[in-house]
């Protein structure tokens, strides 16, 4: 699966969600994996990857 992601606000995700699909061509970058967007450092989406997200907010609060 490819993944999208915005560079300005530096968070990934599916390629099908909604919110990616509103963002500008601009700053539209894409990953081909989940491992290359982290390691680019972005945050998966809140919309179309909740669960990826909850874990992602639970590790980087002190």
């Amino acid at each position: 699966m490819a993944f999208a992601g915005n560079s300005k606000l530096r968070i990934y995700g599916k390629l099908s969600c909604t919110s990616g699909k509103r963002m500008k061509r601009e700053n539209r970058v894409f990953f081909r994996s989940e491992k290359e967007a982290i390691e680019n450092g972005f945050r998966p989406c809140e919309h179309c990857m909740k669960e990826k997200y909850k874990q992602w907010i639970y590790s980087t609060k002190p």
